[in-house]
């Protein structure tokens, strides 16, 4: 049973690798085509400060009041902007087709990198769980193997020594 199960788990993890890369163009072509709907779907605007932001110590960015016109209606939200600015500035914002205010469209690298950590993550898993399934297999037929020698000696252990059962 211990060949058997060596050989199975043994089999399983080397198939991790055409797994993940299974996984791996799988997980691209979903992100690939939600890279080219957000393309599609997102543009940038410049729109202007209502308030003043302050600069903060290690602070970049905060999230700041901004205001536009698009197709000749006047919009006001809260973007992501550079901290330190005054009242007024430009800034560069993202918005979809309903002019709300989004994050900047997803690059073809982004779902690339998306891609590549999830066939890392597969290749990686299926060897770990099939190390873990193993050992786990030892500990139970171990433990069976245990149970029998301890059987087996407590009939042959008081003839081997010669001392009669207690």
């Amino acid at each position: 049973m211990q060949w058997w199960a060596g050989r199975l788990l043994a089999a399983v993890a080397i198939g991790a690798i055409p797994a993940a890369l299974a996984v791996g163009l799988a997980v691209h072509q979903d992100q690939a085509r939600v890279v080219r709907e957000e393309a599609t779907d997102r543009h940038s605007v410049t729109a202007q400060l209502v308030a003043d932001v302050p600069a903060g110590v290690g602070i970049t960015t905060t999230r700041a009041a901004v205001a536009w016109n698009s197709d000749g209606t006047d919009h006001l939200a809260s973007a992501v902007v550079p901290s330190g600015q005054r009242a007024g500035t430009p800034v560069q914002i993202w918005v979809d087709d309903r002019s709300r205010v989004v994050t900047q469209p997803a690059g073809a690298g982004e779902a690339v990198a998306v891609a590549l950590t999830a066939a890392l993550l597969t290749v990686t898993a299926l060897p770990l769980l099939c190390t873990l399934a193993w050992k786990g297999t030892l500990r139970l037929l171990d433990r069976r193997r245990y149970a029998g020698w301890d059987e087996e000696w407590q009939q042959i252990e008081p003839q081997w020594t010669r001392r009669q059962p207690s």
